[in-house]
């Protein structure tokens, strides 16, 4: 478990060739760069570039481009702005010198102030729920025709309420999942801006499948072409990844062949530690007619 995680480490965590320059890596799976990783990669460049007395706070990004797995990812840092208390930075993805992804990220110096947050859904706890190497290590067993089974268990994740995913029916467009990284040997450590990388990682898993709740689909239901178009992270207080954290999401709108899903992000006690947004793209594929 440990050499996992230390690999999904040195994937998030690139490489500097220069002071504003940095090369990421993918693995060979899946066949499109996940969105997760840009984002932490982007995220994990901009952080290098700035004060360690100052912590992401916002990150706004766009997928531009499908990321190639077999090519590496060049990440831009421009330093836009260091202010008194904020810094700003702004990232390129590219590959063969084209942009894949764009983000802006914020920076701030740690500071008190006003302070409320909504509270934590009730749900039930995560030791009483089936993780999901689990369940897709049987649906490939009992359906091999369909389902991969899953190739390992870096981030553990134990959904609330599981989809039918070979009859999927129309329910209401909220979701919740506890995760964790597993790291019996405290690989990351203390190191906060190795947790907001892998949140990061993590904030794009199962999130435009809030969008799909409401109608007959999964992100893996052939007729759909779906993508993630853009991402926000808000990182309202401190946050670590080895603990278990509650990912609840919903989705208050689709339309026009997008889905808008909202998440947050809490620890077992209760505390909003990060919020995410992001809009998606859910086209369902025009039939090809037989005449």
């Amino acid at each position: 478990m440990v050499e996992k995680l230390e690999k999904l480490l040195s994937l998030l965590e690139v490489q500097r060739i220069d002071k504003y320059l940095f090369v990421g890596k993918s693995p060979k799976f899946p066949p499109r760069v996940f969105g997760g990783q840009v984002l932490a990669q982007s995220l994990n460049a901009a952080s290098r570039t700035v004060d360690s007395t100052r912590s992401a706070h916002s990150m706004h990004g766009y997928f531009l481009r499908p990321g190639n797995p077999t090519k590496q990812i060049v990440y831009e840092v421009d330093p836009i702005r260091d202010g008194g208390s904020f810094t700003t930075r702004r990232v390129i993805a590219k590959q063969d010198g084209v942009p894949i992804f764009s983000t802006s990220i914020s920076f701030q110096t740690e500071e008190s102030g006003l302070s409320h947050q909504f509270g934590m859904p009730d749900v039930p706890p995560p030791e009483e729920l089936s993780t999901d190497f689990e369940f897709w290590t049987e649906m490939a067993e009992r359906y091999p025709d369909r389902f991969s089974a899953p190739m390992m268990q870096t981030i553990e994740r134990r959904p609330v309420k599981r989809r039918d995913y070979l009859n999927p029916q129309p329910q209401e467009p909220e979701q919740s999942m506890w995760f964790r990284v597993l790291d019996p040997a405290a690989t990351i450590g203390d190191d906060p801006v190795r947790h907001q990388t892998l949140l990061a990682f993590i904030s794009d898993f199962a999130l435009l499948g809030a969008a799909l709740l409401p109608h007959p689909y999964t992100g893996m239901s052939p007729e759909l072409q779906v993508a993630s178009l853009d991402h926000a992270l808000w990182l309202h207080r401190p946050v670590r990844v080895d603990e278990y954290l509650l990912y609840a999401m919903d989705s208050p709108s689709s339309s026009g062949g997008r889905g808008l899903s909202r998440g947050g992000f809490y620890n077992r006690q209760g505390v909003l530690v990060a919020s995410v947004a992001q809009e998606s793209l859910l086209r369902v594929k025009k039939k090809v007619s037989d005449s």
